[in-house]
């Protein structure tokens, strides 16, 4: 009998391909070596297990001990994603809609989220603080500003690190919000191990008042794990409704097991083995400024690695397809843009053959080009996105698609900021960007 998805899975195993992409577990058994015995661990919400949004039982206590590692008021497990939890979120803070100062650099699941609940996003777009291949930063005045014009707002939300691991100033963004009456809420998705580096950029330790934090990343959790992180005690009661609200009834025991034990692990040595998973990124970061690529400017994370490749006369995925034939895996390789997520699983013989591959490629002789990401002003919003995405709706070319409404949302990623919103007009800009990123049919309003 075939069983394609195993059966693919298993050759691209066989090919022993270095994994410099998600999940961060990187297919190493430890310290997940219990879910090497997987189906005697995939149990059900019992007594003996204890029940996820009851808050009871053995999941209960596992929360408890991860609150405590994290320093938090509470943390909730997700067997959902990063998803669920920043659906829970934006319940929590916005549970009658309302606004919510929004940067641009977003995941569609805030969108879709916002759009059910009734949230009416304001906008901001980032700056170009990080280079002209990047997308930018949420600057705390560019927050500061929205919240000025808008003071019926109900919180404020950003993503930082984005997919480039570019960080906006969270703790200034923070205190503006503060200064307004209003919670910060931050998709952290990509920063999970951030609480554990040397100086600590987690963003609830620098105001925030909850964090997504999607584990399975960075940390050896597998793919759905991810963290809620609540500071802001206010918001603890609502939590577990609120995931409820969004999350399955039958949570995924392995994956609930295998954050547990990546707490466990954090515990025991992680801090010290991220400062070495960031030793030998920054050796890699070294070894690309070196060859020419462009790396992102100002604060990042310095366990990403994300670079352009254009200036060395790389185009769209080529890069990654040559990085590929040397025996390396990235999580993203497009656009002149290739993105790699190294974690505490990898071995330094997998940076070893990583620089090896950079080393190689871009040796090789290429005509120079120009990548600038481009930075279009905000399109005219008609509908509010709810109305939007929940109206009837029909799909036309891209090209054919001018001064209709948009009924869904297109989010290239990276660099993860929309090109149109449900509810907002499609001009001829947005075509262009469309097209651009190989998008040749979009869904209208009718």
């Amino acid at each position: 009998m075939k069983a394609p998805l195993y059966d693919a899975v298993k050759a691209h195993n066989k090919k022993n391909m270095v994994s410099m992409h998600m999940p961060a577990h990187k297919g190493v058994a430890e310290p997940l070596a219990a879910l090497s015995e997987m189906q005697t661990l995939d149990v059900t919400e019992i007594p003996d297990t204890g029940s996820l949004f009851d808050g009871e039982g053995a999941t209960a206590q596992a929360e408890v001990f991860a609150s405590e590692l994290f320093g938090t008021a509470a943390t909730f497990m997700s067997a959902g994603g990063c998803t669920l939890c920043i659906q829970a979120m934006l319940r929590a803070v916005a549970p009658h809609g309302g606004k919510v100062v929004c940067g641009r650099v977003v995941h569609r699941s805030a969108i879709n989220a916002m759009a059910l609940l009734g949230i009416e996003p304001v906008w901001i777009l980032p700056d170009d603080s990080a280079g002209e291949a990047f997308s930018g930063r949420i600057t705390p005045q560019a927050v500061c500003d929205a919240l000025t014009a808008n003071p019926d707002a109900c919180a404020v939300y950003i993503t930082s690190p984005d997919y480039f691991g570019v960080m906006s100033d969270i703790k200034g963004i923070a205190e503006v919000a503060k200064q307004h009456g209003v919670p910060l809420i931050v998709d952290n998705a990509h920063g999970a191990h951030l609480k554990f580096l040397k100086e600590d950029m987690s963003p609830t330790s620098l105001g925030a008042a909850m964090s997504a934090d999607s584990a399975h990343k960075t940390l050896p959790v597998m793919t759905g794990g991810a963290w809620l992180q609540v500071c802001d005690s206010r918001f603890v009661p609502d939590i577990r409704q609120a995931m409820a609200l969004f999350g399955s009834t039958s949570p995924s025991y392995p994956i609930m097991i295998s954050l547990d034990l990546a707490r466990a692990f954090l515990c025991e040595n992680g801090r010290e083995q991220i400062e070495v998973l960031v030793g030998r990124v920054n050796k890699i970061k070294d070894l690309c400024a070196e060859m020419g690529l462009a790396v992102a400017q100002g604060i990042c994370d310095p366990a990403r690695i994300a670079f352009d490749t254009s200036m060395l006369g790389f185009s769209d995925g080529e890069f990654g397809e040559l990085l590929r034939l040397n025996g390396v895996e990235p999580e993203y390789a497009g656009q002149g843009k290739v993105i790699l997520i190294p974690s505490v699983m990898n071995t330094q013989e997998d940076f070893d053959v990583l620089s090896r591959a950079i080393e190689k490629i871009c040796n090789e002789k290429r005509e120079p080009a120009q990548s600038v990401l481009v930075r279009a002003a905000l399109p005219q919003k008609v509908i509010s996105p709810r109305e939007a995405l929940l109206s009837q709706s029909e799909s036309v070319p891209v090209e054919k698609s001018v001064g209709r409404v948009a009924a869904e949302v297109f989010c290239p990623c990276p660099p993860a900021i929309p090109v149109v919103m449900p509810g907002e007009k499609i001009g001829k800009n947005e075509v262009s960007q469309l097209l651009s990123y190989g998008i040749f049919n979009i869904k209208v309003v009718k």
